[in-house]
């Protein structure tokens, strides 16, 4: 309670703030409408934008997933060969910092406009893929050289230094990629159903466009508040598994 009591008084605080300044200053209601308002659209839609969360959810799930298999079994590869990694980090680098509304529109094309969802997952899972291939890779890097000169000593093979040192070591590293590529897989989701606009995915971020098209600033910020629900819950899941990995190494 000690924790949740400050964050939750602020978010009181703020709300009451612009409920007060909405109705003071009569505010009209398709520029800037009362938290009230985003109250009652978010319990008249609350089972599409449920559906709708769920829809992103699962996709941003999905992509984290793939993200993790690639990232981390590059990762894995390239650690056991400091050439490799010469060559492959550049390219990882290249396809961080290429914005994804860039590529989007290719990659929509290349799954078929019929499969919406798969460009949405293959872009999510770009945007993510980055910090879990940094993250592992340097934690496979990061073993206690004291340690490494002990396993030459006991004649260990490259098998037993991988699944002893490596990756215990590499595990701390991995998690904290996997929190920002969880934050990082929810953005990239969205921005891919907003690049798609074919509402075959039918996520929060069309009922975003849906909402924006017709002037209803309630339903839009109603979705918003779903987005940043998900993101959380997203963000709470992988804090689990990670108190959970965390308790059994110690």
């Amino acid at each position: 309670m000690s924790r949740l009591l400050p964050p939750l008084l602020l978010t009181i605080l703020l709300l009451l703030t612009w409920e007060a300044a909405c109705r003071l200053m009569h505010v009209p209601a398709y520029f800037l409408p009362p938290p009230s308002a985003v109250a009652i659209a978010l319990v008249e839609r609350a089972p599409l934008l449920a559906g709708s969360a769920l829809q992103t959810f699962l996709m941003a799930l999905q992509a984290l997933l793939v993200a993790g298999l690639i990232g981390g079994g590059l990762a894995l590869a390239v650690s056991l060969n400091r050439s490799a990694e010469h060559v492959v980090r550049p390219l990882a680098v290249a396809l961080q910092v290429t914005p994804v509304v860039a590529i989007a529109p290719l990659v929509l094309i290349w799954a078929g406009l019929d499969h919406a969802d798969r460009a949405v997952i293959a872009l999510a899972a770009a945007v993510a893929f980055f910090p879990l291939f940094s993250g592992i890779l340097t934690g496979l890097k990061s073993a206690d050289p004291d340690l490494e000169r002990l396993f030459d000593l006991y004649g260990a093979n490259a098998l037993q230094r991988l699944w002893r040192l490596r990756l215990p070591a590499a595990l701390p590293f991995a998690l904290e990629g996997l929190r920002v590529a969880s934050g990082l897989a929810v953005i990239g989701a969205v921005v891919a159903e907003f690049v798609s606009g074919s509402g075959a995915t039918q996520g929060l971020a069309w009922r975003l466009l849906e909402a924006g098209n017709r002037l209803r600033t309630a339903d839009m910020l109603a979705a918003l508040v779903c987005l940043m629900a998900m993101g959380l819950a997203l963000n709470a899941l992988v804090g689990l598994v990670e108190r959970r990995a965390r308790a059994r190494l110690s």
